[in-house]
């Protein structure tokens, strides 16, 4: 059985909100014990001393960055980083030997169609294609002898486009979905490229992403001019 630190722990990495409160010193660490150790006493099986917990707590707050915030996020050197695309879908088939040819296939028939998105990604045991709705047909046609998991409509995708140098930057996409999540906007899928960062949403809460995600490039603007 684990260990009551180890449980506090677990409990914190959860949730991106408690882990910046104890890094800031914003919350009170008695008070979050004293919430945690309903939780922890039923799951530990055993008595929870409010102590323990307070002490686990502390450790887990010097082990934090400090100030507990994330490293600025850094765009690309020009202005207009974040561009928008609607009405994506994305289709989510069970990987197997025939796969490989039917991405082919798919992208081979996508070619003359100037101004469609499509993009494939290979998983360990699925295949998700996002794609244009204008394309749906051709990916259902490309794997159609396919076994299809799940597919969501009607999305929009958000890019944020990003320096290089980002690469060497812990905590850089976690700051985004942070800014998100503060205002309770669900990432359906996520596509990384070297540069570029995509978050798929639903086209209900693509107005509140956009709004959130143009303030990190307004600001980002705003330092270069200042």
């Amino acid at each position: 059985m684990r260990s009551i630190a180890h449980k506090v722990e677990q409990y914190v990495s959860e949730s991106p909100f408690l882990t910046e409160g104890i890094a800031t010193g914003l919350l009170n660490l008695s008070e979050l014990a004293r919430q945690m150790r309903p939780r922890l006493e039923s799951e530990m099986w055993k008595p929870v001393g409010q102590a323990a917990v307070v002490m686990a707590l502390r450790r887990i707050s010097e082990r934090l960055p400090q100030h507990g915030l994330s490293q600025p996020i850094v765009l690309a050197p020009r202005l207009g980083e974040l561009t928008t695309r609607a009405d994506l879908t994305i289709s989510t088939f069970r990987l197997s030997d025939g796969s490989t040819e039917c991405q082919r296939h798919l992208l081979a028939l996508a070619e003359p169609h100037d101004g469609a998105f499509v993009s494939v990604t290979r998983g360990v045991h699925e295949m998700l294609v996002v794609c244009s709705g204008t394309l749906l047909h051709l990916v259902e046609q490309s794997f159609s002898e396919e076994r299809l998991l799940a597919r969501v409509e009607c999305l929009t995708a958000l890019t944020l486009r990003l320096n290089p140098e980002t690469r060497k930057t812990p905590g850089v996409y976690h700051a985004v979905l942070r800014k998100l999540a503060w205002d309770k906007i669900a990432v359906v899928n996520m596509m990384c490229t070297f540069s570029e960062l995509t978050i798929l949403l639903e086209q209900s809460q693509a107005g509140a992403a956009f709004s959130v995600l143009s303030k990190i490039v307004g600001h980002e603007v705003q330092g270069r001019l200042t």
